[in-house]
C-alpha cells in the first residue's frame, strides 16, 4: 500500500500537493461550489493523466468549480454514470427495434432457411435498404414511398417498382403476423403492372421443344423441363419434388407447399408418368431432380439449362423458359375445348380464379370453333337441299 509522505501548499490558494513514498504527486483543491457548499477533492481532469498535473493546472480547475462551469468529483461521476446508463438503455432500445433492416434479416432465416431467393435479395440490397433499413414500419412515411417509387419508375421497369414495393409490404407483414413489430401507419399502393403474358408454343414447336428435350444430354435437366410442360407445375415446385410425394401407382403427385397455400394433389398423366419412370434415383437423396448432399439440384444449373433448351428448341428469346411452360400446358388444354377453367384452376393450383381467367379467351375460341361445327352442318344441308331442287 502506497503511503501518504507529505502534504504541502502552493503557491496558488486552496491548492495542495501531496507527495506519496515512490514520488507520485497529488494535487487537491478546497473551494466552496456556488451554493456554498464546502468541497475538499483531488484535482482530476477527465483524460489527462496524473503524472501530467500541476499546481496551474489545479488552480485553473478550482477556479472552474468555483464558478460552478465543472461539477465536483461526485457530482462528475454521477453525471457519467447516468450518461452512461442512458447509453446502454439507448443501446438496448435500439437493439429491441425491429427494422426493415432487421426483418428482412429474419425473414430470409425464416422464409429461405438462411439462403434468399437471389431477386429479393437484389432489390432488398439496391433499393430498400439504404432507404428504410434504419426504419420501423411504423416510422415510414407516405412521402418516402412515394420518393422510392417515382425514382424507381424513372429508370426501371414497373414490375421492379412493384416487386421491391411488393417485398418492403411482405416484410412489414411478416413483422406484424410475428409480431415483432406495428405495421405502417397507410397502406403501400404498388404500381400497376399489365404482366399477364401467356405464351404458347404451336404444335410444331412443342414436338421439336419435345424432341430436343428427350435428346438433351443432362437426362436429368430434360426430364426437368418435360414434368413442367406435361404438368404446369411451377418450377420451384418441380426442383423440390421427393419421391415420396410421386405415385406412379395411382396416378397422382403432391406438390407441397404451393404459391398457392396448402399441399396439393395434381394427376400425372401418361406422358409425365414416363418421364419420372424412366428417371434413374439418387442414392441416398430423396429429390426427383438430385444435387449434392441430399439436396435439390442447384436452381442456377436448372436455369441454365432450361434456357440453353429453350434457344436449342428454336423458341423466342423472349419465352420464358421455364414458366413459358406451365403457360403453354394450359393454353393448349384451354385451347381444346375439352376442359373448362375451373379444372385448369385444380391443374395449375392457382388459389385465385383470377389468375386462370387469362385463359377464358382460348377456351372461348374452342368453344366457337364447336359451335360453328353447326353452322357447318347446317350449310351442307342447306346446299344438299338446293342442288335437289
Amino acid at each position: 500500500m502506497t503511503r501518504i509522505k507529505t502534504t504541502e501548499r502552493t503557491k496558488y490558494p486552496g491548492v495542495l500537493v501531496r507527495t506519496s513514498e515512490d514520488g507520485t504527486k497529488h494535487f487537491l483543491i478546497r473551494y466552496r461550489t456556488p451554493s456554498r457548499k464546502e468541497v475538499f477533492e483531488e484535482a482530476i481532469i477527465p483524460g489527462v493523466h496524473r503524472s501530467k498535473m500541476t499546481a496551474a493546472k489545479a488552480a485553473a480547475l478550482r477556479a472552474d468549480k468555483v464558478r460552478g462551469s465543472v461539477l465536483p468529483n461526485v457530482g462528475r461521476r454521477e453525471e457519467e454514470r447516468v450518461a452512461k446508463e442512458a447509453a446502454k438503455a439507448k443501446e438496448e432500445a435500439e437493439q429491441a427495434k425491429w427494422t426493415i433492416g432487421k426483418l428482412w434479416l429474419e425473414y430470409v432465416n425464416y422464409r429461405y432457411g438462411g439462403k434468399a431467393v437471389l431477386s429479393d435479395k437484389s432489390y432488398y440490397k439496391t433499393h430498400l435498404k439504404d432507404t428504410f433499413g434504419e426504419k420501423e414500419p411504423q416510422e415510414l412515411a407516405p412521402l418516402d414511398v412515394d420518393r422510392l417509387r417515382i425514382r424507381m419508375m424513372k429508370t426501371l421497369s414497373p414490375g421492379t417498382a412493384a416487386k421491391t414495393l411488393g417485398l418492403l409490404v411482405r416484410l412489414i407483414n411478416f413483422g406484424v403476423e410475428k409480431q415483432l413489430c406495428h405495421g405502417a401507419s397507410f397502406r403501400i399502393k404498388l404500381p400497376r403492372v399489365n404482366n399477364e403474358k401467356t405464351e404458347s408454343m404451336t404444335d410444331e414447336q412443342m414436338t421439336t421443344y419435345i424432341k430436343t428435350a428427350h435428346e438433351w444430354p443432362d437426362t436429368q435437366a430434360g426430364a426437368y423441363v418435360l414434368l413442367q410442360l406435361f404438368t404446369g407445375m411451377r418450377r420451384s415446385e418441380a426442383r423440390k419434388l421427393k419421391w415420396e410425394d410421386v405415385d406412379l401407382g395411382r396416378g397422382f403427385l403432391t406438390i407441397r407447399n404451393p404459391k398457392g397455400g396448402k399441399d396439393q394433389r395434381i394427376p400425372l398423366n401418361a406422358a409425365a408418368s414416363d418421364i419420372l419412370q424412366n428417371l434413374a434415383r439418387a442414392e441416398n437423396n430423396p429429390f426427383v431432380f438430385a444435387g449434392a448432399k441430399g439436396k435439390p439440384r442447384v436452381s442456377i444449373y436448372l436455369d441454365q439449362a432450361s434456357r440453353a433448351i429453350r434457344d436449342a428448341a428454336g423458341l423466342p428469346k423472349d419465352f420464358r423458359p421455364n414458366h413459358g411452360l406451365r403457360h403453354s400446358f394450359a393454353s393448349h388444354l384451354a385451347n381444346s375445348g375439352e376442359v373448362d377453367l375451373y379444372t385448369i384452376q385444380r391443374l395449375l393450383t392457382h388459389k385465385n380464379p383470377s389468375m386462370t381467367q387469362r385463359y377464358a379467351h382460348l377456351r372461348d375460341e374452342a368453344l366457337k370453333r364447336g359451335s360453328d361445327v353447326m353452322a357447318r352442318i347446317v350449310n351442307q344441308v342447306a346446299s344438299a337441299e338446293g342442288g335437289n331442287g
